[in-house]
């Protein structure tokens, strides 16, 4: 019965694997993660499965999401309910510092002020070498948009005025307000991006 509240994102089932191979070379073979925004929880249950040195940590504001996230991992998950403008973080002992937090699909379908959230959060909660790591589309200034990602983008903000692909030049300067920098920007399918922060040298 528990099964029966599994979301499905065919775009998750898409991209698990390939932001899988990025993690395994941007991380370490063991630590401590947190995911921002789980969703269905397709991307949490496929990372533990392959990470086995890792304790992940789901997290979501939405009561579906969560009960989505226990039933595709039914072994011992307990997501936690987080909204990430929350302040603080409601985060366990267990995860009060991490090696990784990433967060996949979240910035475009919330309001602006999640990206300053995230970034303040993650500055918080990384261990000094842990990494944020964001997925999605963004817009590159000086870089042609994909016109599949124009349309996104007007669709998006036609559902929601605060909705809408962010450029990455904004989210550069949060997390620099952060005291976080962009180390990495990787390339991946249908015109996202994966981008690597760590903390500012002092």
């Amino acid at each position: 019965m528990t099964m029966t509240a599994a979301l499905h994102s065919p775009a998750a089932d898409r991209n698990k694997q390939v932001i899988l191979d990025v993690l395994l070379k941007a991380l370490p073979r063991r630590g401590r993660a947190l995911e921002i925004a789980s969703g269905s929880g397709q991307h949490v249950a496929h990372f533990a499965a392959a990470m086995p040195g890792w304790q992940w940590l789901a997290s979501d504001p939405s009561p579906q999401a969560l009960a989505s996230i226990a039933a595709l991992w039914p072994e011992g998950l307990t997501p936690l309910q987080l909204d990430v403008l929350q302040s603080p973080w409601p985060l366990p002992a267990s995860h009060q510092e991490v090696d990784a937090i990433f967060s996949a699909n979240m910035l475009h379908i919330s309001p602006w002020a999640t990206c300053a959230a995230l970034m303040q959060g993650a500055a918080r909660h990384l261990t000094a070498d842990g990494k944020l790591l964001v997925y999605g589309p963004f817009i590159v200034p000086g870089t042609p948009t994909a016109l599949s990602n124009e349309a996104f983008d007007a669709d998006l903000r036609g559902r929601n005025p605060a909705w809408g692909l962010r450029s990455l030049v904004d989210v550069q300067d949060e997390a620099k307000a952060a005291g976080l920098r962009l180390v990495n920007t990787t390339p991946m399918p249908a015109n996202n991006l994966m981008l690597e922060f760590q903390r500012s040298e002092t």
